[in-house]
């Protein structure tokens, strides 16, 4: 990895030996493990960002797509109103 950066993080006993453990089964070195965490968290972090910004636009768009849909069931109605009269005068 000759692009990588050499860092220190301190992390308590108890978060190391259970870094430690996930590292027996899951990788080969605690270095793996925390690159393979903080891709997931940032993967994550990014997918929740995204869910925000979806809720976000769909609430914007609440009062313009509530008009629309009333526009389209107003003209839907004065279609089949319009068919019905134009139906009873044929009988």
């Amino acid at each position: 990895m000759a692009d990588s950066k050499r860092i220190v993080v301190n992390v308590p006993d108890s978060l190391l030996k259970e870094i430690d453990d996930a590292v027996c089964i899951e990788c080969r070195n605690r270095s793996e493990f925390i690159r393979n965490a903080a891709k997931f968290y940032l993967k994550e972090i990014k997918k929740i960002n995204m869910v925000e910004r979806m809720m976000k636009g769909y609430l914007e768009m609440a009062d313009i797509n509530a008009t629309l849909a009333e526009i389209g069931l107003t003209a839907d109605n004065e279609t089949i109103t319009s068919y019905e009269s134009r139906l009873a005068e044929c009988e």
